[in-house]
């Protein structure tokens, strides 16, 4: 699980997952775009929803009580709510290809979808919609996907209690395991009010910066020290992704995979599932091994990907312009110029 170069495939990813395909949508005309994780034979899946602020379509059909039992594809979007369009045109590319829930002679795609918030980055009218969700999927292969600021994680950044101006850049990254026969690997956009930290350090490694632009501020370190922003701006962020297995799993042990991955996000984001984040994260089992992995291995290592996940796109990512402020720069940028913590 090392990192990757900017926009570079990464060496493991999501793809290690046999039956997915990924493709992203990076918007040409600003810093927005979409993921889809394609798995057109059906998979298992569950959700988990953290922090005050999310935006998700199809989460409810998730629930192990509910009837449903495997989707098509998931959607992760740019665009704060209006992104959720994008979700119309993997629906419509699916059903095109007679993919979907049979429902007499009818077919119906099950795509969930999650959004982060990416409006203050250019022209806010602009954002996914049903267009951008078809390319992704024509985009989509088993190849491994680029990571960085395209896709999902095109206007992601990080650290930004103290204004947009202040923070750094954010990205989408993925990762993988294998483990006694059975591979788990995650895809996260990395999107937060908080900082990004090294878990081997306990720093951070990238988030807000302090007013000159050099330092890292540490966001938690100033909260808990009394030093709080002016104002507050509710929303503005949202880490979303997808931890994936081929191991067999139901419903409600997706749903367990899922709350397990949170803890990588706990690991790399603090404050992490604030009330200005709508952290999201999927499951899917495609159970193409045939094989089972014990629940607290399947766990640790759901953890672990998405941990690796997270570095990954902020270690990707690259620098953009900001009205009125300097660029915000990429991990890469800020550290080459020998700023320090």
């Amino acid at each position: 699980m090392a990192a990757s170069a900017a926009g570079a495939p990464s060496r493991d990813s999501i793809i290690d997952v046999a039956g997915l395909s990924v493709g992203h949508y990076t918007d040409s005309r600003r810093a927005t775009g979409c993921t889809v994780i394609l798995t057109p034979e059906g998979a298992v899946a569950g959700v988990d929803v953290r922090g005050a602020a999310p935006g998700t379509r199809e989460t409810d059909l998730l629930d192990p009580i509910n009837s449903v039992e495997r989707i098509h594809a998931l959607l992760l979007s740019g665009g704060s709510a209006f992104g959720l369009d994008a979700a119309s045109g993997v629906v419509a590319w699916l059903e095109e290809r007679g993919v979907g829930l049979a429902v007499g002679p009818v077919r119906v795609p099950i795509v969930p979808a999650a959004i982060l918030f990416d409006l203050l980055l250019g022209d806010p009218s602009i954002r996914p919609d049903a267009r951008a969700g078809r390319l992704a999927c024509e985009a989509a292969s088993t190849r491994p996907p680029a990571e960085g600021s395209v896709g999902a994680g095109a206007g992601a950044t990080v650290g930004k209690l103290w204004g947009i101006g202040h923070s750094m850049r954010g990205g989408i990254g993925s990762a993988s395991l294998r483990i006694s026969g059975v591979t788990v690997a995650a895809l996260v956009a990395v999107n937060a009010i908080g900082d990004v930290i090294d878990p081997q350090t306990a720093l951070p490694i990238a988030g807000a910066r302090t007013p000159d632009g050099k330092r890292l501020r540490n966001t938690t370190a100033s909260l808990l020290s009394g030093d709080l922003p002016q104002r507050l701006m509710p929303g503005g962020a949202t880490t979303i992704g997808c931890v994936a297995t081929d191991a067999m799993l139901t419903k409600a042990e997706c749903r367990k995979l899922a709350q397990c991955a949170h803890d990588g996000l706990a690991r790399t984001i603090s404050p992490v599932h604030t009330a200005f984040d709508g952290d999201t994260l999927f499951s899917l089992s495609t159970g193409r091994t045939g094989n089972t992995l014990h629940p607290v291995v399947l766990a640790a290592a759901a953890a672990a990907v998405t941990a690796a996940a997270v570095l990954r796109g902020i270690k990707a990512a690259t620098s953009i312009a900001y009205p009125a402020s300097e660029p915000i720069p990429s991990w890469s940028d800020f550290h080459s110029h020998g700023v320090s913590r």
